[in-house]
């Protein structure tokens, strides 16, 4: 099975991944990784910080000539900004005397608990790790388990229904034929907005949002709508906890810096209505088998996959860090202070969909696996083609 370790500190000299369990096959260009760490560090409301990175993703094992050799996978994502930091985050060489101690924690943030909890004297230490900057890592894991779903036919996409109070989710109608040209379709809409949102009136009034709050000094969060075509019905299991698909999915995405909150297809709509308003009904026969006419469950019943588009939604908590201070103390002295500023975005709702569809890739990969198995593409293709002509032939009349 798929697993991925990261490591790496957000102004030490690299991040980096090491993926193991990929299957041998894979087709994969250098330049389909790269876009998508691209593609994460766009966004309106960025901060200063994108402006010096530039992401590519060099590889240093497990795959040759263009396609993976069933050996782990190992990437390299060198920090630019590492040149401006050698003293601060020097590995060897102490420089105590001579850098300045972060001992004012942050509302919001790793920091007071990640001090305490590992004995530090220093916050720094937790900054840069807790950091967000190593979702670039997972960005780059999850581009080679979402190429091997995309050879099957499975797409991943996401698109923001709101920043702060700005936006909703799109016209289920609109949505639906967008879908139908897979979730990339979703994604490549979504992209063309520096917002990532599909509604022009939605953008601008996101847009003027952000601008606010960076005169303000002050951050926004948002919504995020999550999307995956073309998994078959029966991924996952409600035999365990640990193999229930949604759960999973959940775990993936709760595992995002400044995520606070999941939902799987309108949860929570659903939680205010009726039964009879709620459960998507069954038909079977004709040309497509089985077909329902709506998606309320979010492609997920019984913690496994229905056959539906799979929908997640989740919510992003703003930055923590804010340019216009909280109340805090200083761990040192335990006097009362203004909360400390460390460089940051006013706004990283966009980039989280990006990341969103790199850490739920690894998952679904996994319980296609488990229920196909194989250990090369050819053989895992020729499975689950099988499995979709049976499935098809069972429900059609």
């Amino acid at each position: 099975m798929i697993r991925y370790f990261t490591a790496g500190e957000s102004h030490g000299p690299a991040l980096s991944t090491i993926v193991e369990g990929l299957p041998a096959g894979i087709g994969l260009k250098e330049e389909e990784i790269n876009r998508q760490l691209s593609r994460r560090q766009q966004g309106y409301g960025r901060g200063g910080r994108m402006k010096i990175e530039t992401d590519r993703a060099e590889v240093l094992s497990g795959i040759r000539f263009g396609r993976t050799i069933g050996s782990p996978v190992a990437l390299v994502i060198r920090n630019r900004d590492w040149e401006n930091w050698t003293m601060t985050m020097s590995q060897f060489e102490d420089h105590t005397d001579n850098v300045s101690k972060i001992t004012i924690p942050r509302p919001g943030h790793a920091d007071l608990t990640g001090f305490v909890k590992y004995g530090f004297e220093d916050i720094r230490e937790v900054i840069d790790r807790s950091s967000a900057r190593e979702t670039a890592a997972r960005v780059a894991a999850g581009t080679l388990a979402r190429a091997l779903l995309r050879q099957l036919g499975i797409q991943i996409g996401s698109y923001v229904s709101s920043i702060g109070s700005a936006g909703e989710p799109i016209n289920a109608d609109k949505l639906r034929e967008i879908l139908s040209g897979g979730a990339e379709s979703l994604a490549d809409e979504a992209d063309r907005s520096e917002v990532r949102m599909l509604d022009r009136d939605a953008e601008r009034s996101a847009i003027e949002a952000i601008d606010q709050v960076k005169t303000d000094g002050d951050t926004l969060g948002g919504i995020v709508e999550v999307f995956i075509t073309g998994v078959p019905l029966g991924f996952g299991s409600y035999v365990q906890h640990d193999r229930k698909l949604d759960a999973a999915l959940a775990a993936a995405i709760m595992s995002i810096q400044a995520i606070k909150g999941v939902e799987v297809g309108t949860a929570f709509e659903n939680a205010r209505r009726p039964g009879s308003q709620v459960h998507d009904e069954l038909f079977a026969g004709g040309a497509e088998g089985l077909t329902r006419l709506t998606n309320r469950a979010g492609g997920i019943e019984g913690s496994m996959s229905n056959g539906q588009p799979i929908h997640l939604r989740f919510a992003m908590k703003p930055i923590s860090s804010l340019v216009t201070p909280l109340r805090s103390f200083n761990l040192a002295t335990l006097e009362p202070v203004q909360s400390r500023f460390e460089r940051s975005d006013a706004c990283a709702v966009p980039a989280a969909g990006v990341v969103a569809e790199a850490v739920v890739a690894p998952v679904i990969a996994n319980a296609l696996l488990e229920k196909i198995g194989g250990d090369h593409m050819a053989e895992i293709h020729q499975r689950l083609e099988a499995y979709r002509e049976e499935l098809l032939r069972r429900f059609r009349s």
